[in-house]
């Protein structure tokens, strides 16, 4: 056995919890995690990168904490360096440090050339000897050097050298001058998961009755029905706005109707964050974050944890008891007890961790009788978009080479100056699972383009003075697990426009599918990176109450793009002014749980009657202004209703 596994061996012995112990709350708070020298054993300090006090460039990164298990800080600059993160550090003796940080050559699943993701460790100012983040196919633990320092406080930073999304999740210091073994660096990821463990049993307990997971349009939405109807919520997001697709970090606009019947009165909050200007892949103002951010704080009886990712769940036999949420900076937990939640994750994450069932992929066309399903079933989904647009500039402007194993030409180049919804990946992948690599396959398609639009293209003139204004590195998702609820949405039930007693919000958009562009897959076969669609015109249609809830998690609620229904259905329900709508439905069926202590399918065999004259109405204020619900439809819609026929579809 390594030293290092005797060391973690004779601490556990100890009984001492996770091994790596707080000296300060000052410390602690930053994320930094001592271990005192015992016996001759060496120390060691655990910097956990998205606790640094100034992240300076870099960003918070937690969209693939479910399969890592923790944030990190992602150097996101566009291919300008960005400013060092830095971080001050207790170092408890004189010596000789070494210094390692877990990172990740990103562009290795498409090359074994190093990668651009190259960053240093700096310790009091000086850079440590190696360049880390430019290979391994994995995250690992990547040696930045030794320095000698002494006792006391100094600083700790990382230093981008490219602004090509390197990545860094943790650094670790010791005076263990023996060389980490890959055996040492698995006991070293143990040890932070058994620390991890530890914290969840001591997190505190906050109690609420009705507990909403995902900050999307979906989310708020339910939180503040829920909460004007009686109800005191937690609303957890786990990003710093609020929006979801529909924030200034991903950037797609609302699309769909509201305030159509049946239920006329669903939708009309919107008018009170929506925002006033269309268009994806616009500038971040455009999308109005302050709006929803005073929506959900001008709301009685709303509690947003914001920056918090839901990890985990305890159960109570078929219902959930209670919800753990860590906040993906500090790492502080706490779990949220209720006697109701609703799953706006869009990954239908929280039904996933309470044993949910579930399903993900395209039906068969035998399954539910759908045209447009294919014959037979797979695992194909809609993907997820990293939308881009460049500026004009006032002169002549440089980019750096950029090529990792996905080659442009002048025949394959996509000669444009942004990219919106067409720019979608990961069709083929598992849109949870493989979350990172889909929206790395993103970031290095704009990327790679980019540089031979500058560099490369013979003509080239329309972009010499033209640089990258934005690059999203939130990846705009559009499917992954879809949650089964008593009934499942299918085509038949739109093209029929079939009745049902508990028809609730309604849907207006196309069934809209997006399948790989054959051209882009002429020029990159089987690494497309831009999607085509076949809008298929619907007559709106209202959808069953019963989508909305778990058929077997006794206290589950969904909305969003995870509702019960087929890939086919998806096509039409997805876009933001309908899931909107799920919410207030879902709120407003929560606040009648609520009120007699019941379950969510309680509310369709017993209190019917009761949800709906609330969706009749709605929750919306009618002070609220804007121009127009309708501004965010495709042009085929705006002059309704020639873009109709009787059935639904296109004329």
């Amino acid at each position: 056995m390594s030293d290092m596994g005797k060391f973690m061996d004779f601490i556990f012995a100890l009984g001492v919890a996770g091994a790596l112990l707080p000296v300060a709350e000052q410390t602690a708070a930053a994320g930094m995690l001592p271990v005192a020298e015992t016996d001759g054993q060496p120390q060691a300090i655990m910097l956990e990168a998205e606790s640094f006090a100034g992240k300076g460039g870099w960003v918070v990164d937690q969209q693939f904490m479910d399969q890592m298990g923790s944030p990190y800080l992602l150097a996101h600059g566009m291919g300008k360096p960005v400013e060092d993160a830095v971080t001050q550090v207790d170092i408890p003796a004189d010596g000789v440090w070494h210094v390692y940080a877990r990172t990740y050559d990103w562009t290795s699943p498409w090359t074994s050339e190093p990668g651009p993701g190259k960053f240093r460790v700096k310790i009091g100012g000086k850079a440590l000897k190696n360049t880390l983040g430019a290979s391994g196919d994995a995250w690992e633990w990547q040696y930045a050097g030794k320095i000698r320092l002494k006792a006391g406080q100094t600083e700790l930073a990382l230093s981008d050298l490219t602004g090509f999304d390197g990545r860094c999740d943790a650094v670790y210091l010791t005076t263990d001058d023996k060389v980490m073994s890959p055996e040492d660096a698995g006991m070293l990821d143990s040890e932070r998961c058994t620390r991890l463990e530890a914290r969840k049993a001591e997190a505190p307990t906050e109690k609420f009755d009705f507990v909403v997971v995902g900050g999307g349009v979906a989310g708020m939405c339910a939180a503040v029905a829920a909460a004007r109807l009686g109800c005191n919520v937690a609303l957890v997001n786990d990003r710093p706005v609020l929006g979801g697709n529909n924030s200034s970090e991903v950037r797609v606009h609302l699309g769909g109707y509201s305030e159509i019947g049946p239920n006329e009165g669903l939708g009309r909050m919107i008018r009170e964050f929506g925002h006033s200007k269309r268009g994806n892949a616009q500038p971040a103002e455009n999308y109005e974050d302050w709006k929803k951010q005073a929506f959900i704080d001008g709301q009685e009886n709303v509690t947003l944890f914001a920056n918090c990712h839901a990890v985990a769940v305890k159960m109570d036999g078929d219902r959930i008891a209670s919800v753990l949420i860590q906040h993906v900076e500090t790492g502080e937990m706490h779990w949220l007890e209720a006697p109701l939640f609703s799953d706006c994750t869009g990954d239908g994450t929280i039904g996933y961790l309470a044993g949910a069932h579930w399903t993900t992929g395209r039906e068969s066309r035998d399954e539910y009788g759908e045209s447009l399903a294919p014959e037979k079933a797979d695992s194909m989904v809609m993907g997820a978009s990293v939308q881009w647009y460049s500026v004009k500039t006032d002169g002549k402007t440089g980019f750096p080479e950029f090529s990792y194993g996905v080659g442009f030409n002048e025949g394959n180049c996509e000669k444009v100056t942004m990219g919106e919804w067409t720019w979608e990946t990961g069709m083929n992948l598992d849109q949870v699972a493989d979350a990172e690599r889909v929206r790395d396959y993103g970031l290095l398609v704009v990327y790679s383009n980019w540089s031979f639009l500058k560099n490369h293209l013979k003509d080239n003139e329309k972009w010499r003075d033209r640089d990258l204004g934005w690059v999203a590195y939130v990846a705009g998702k559009r499917e992954s697990r879809r949650l089964l609820g008593d009934y499942v949405l299918k085509q038949d039930d739109i093209d029929k426009n079939v009745f049902h007693e508990d028809a609730s919000f309604t849907t207006t958009w196309s069934i809209d599918l997006h399948f790989p562009d054959p051209k882009n897959t002429e020029k990159f076969p089987g690494a497309e990176f831009k999607t085509a669609t076949v809008h298929n015109w619907i007559y709106p249609y209202a959808v069953p109450y019963r989508c909305l809830y778990s058929r077997n998690v006794d206290n589950l609620f969904m909305a969003g793009r995870n509702i019960s229904q087929t890939h086919v259905a998806l096509g039409t329900t997805r876009v933001m002014r309908t899931t909107a709508m799920m919410g207030e439905v879902v709120g407003m069926a929560a606040s009648i749980c609520h009120k007699y202590g019941c379950s969510p399918r309680d509310v369709y065999q017993c209190h019917l009657d009761e949800l709906k004259p609330l969706m009749k109405d709605g929750v919306g204020k009618h002070e609220g202004t804007m121009e127009s619900q309708r501004f965010n439809l495709p042009n085929e819609l705006l002059d309704e209703p020639a873009g109709l026929s009787e059935n639904g579809r296109r004329r």
